[in-house]
């Protein structure tokens, strides 16, 4: 058991050291762009990646907020289970964040996901509609890239395709966005 944790460990460090630091640096510019110009942020996933994104918006939306001042506009797709079951079920799973971003999302509006795949047909569906309807997209995806990163105007790899490393990862790359606002405001504002 212990050289497995021990392998476990050193591929999430691999994991971890592939993420591109210019890739989410370009992310919290684009998030910066939004506060400014005072635009929702939509977040949204599958599984693990759905809690990754509720996570998500909870720290921008307190603890980055609080820092900044002023409140960042952002809502996790995942939240309303009452309208993802009703959308599921009335429709398809696949609709499940397309239709809420018809009722929301408007032109400029930042469109954020994570997907270990990148191609879970409801994320895919939901960016294919953002990028028509002139939404900002960032995919946040593993190796394997998918559909997704052939959509999304920015992709951000993480060079992995085991869930739970690059689900950590992703969540890490969530981290540092947020906390960019939150421990270096003078560079964002």
């Amino acid at each position: 058991m212990n050289q497995w944790i021990s392998d476990y460990v050193r591929a999430q460090k691999t994991a971890l050291e592939s993420i591109p630091a210019d890739g989410v640096a370009q992310l919290v510019e684009k998030m910066r762009v939004a506060w400014k110009a005072d635009r929702q942020i939509f977040v949204f996933g599958n599984g693990g990646s759905a809690a990754n994104a509720s996570h998500f918006a909870t720290d921008l939306g307190k603890g980055a907020s609080d820092k900044l001042g002023k409140c960042f506009r952002v809502l996790s797709l995942n939240d309303n289970v009452s309208w993802m079951t009703a959308l599921g079920n009335d429709y398809a799973y696949d609709e499940v964040f397309v239709r809420q971003l018809r009722n929301y999302g408007k032109a400029g509006d930042l469109v954020l996901t994570m997907s270990v795949s990148g191609n879970s047909p409801n994320l895919v569906k939901a960016f294919e509609w953002a990028k028509q309807n002139g939404l900002h997209t960032v995919a946040l995806v593993g190796a394997k890239r998918g559909r997704l990163a052939e959509i999304a105007e920015q992709v951000i790899v993480v060079n992995d395709t085991h869930y739970g490393r690059v689900e950590d990862a992703h969540m890490g790359i969530c981290h540092m966005a947020c906390y960019a606002f939150m421990e270096k405001p003078e560079l964002v504002k």
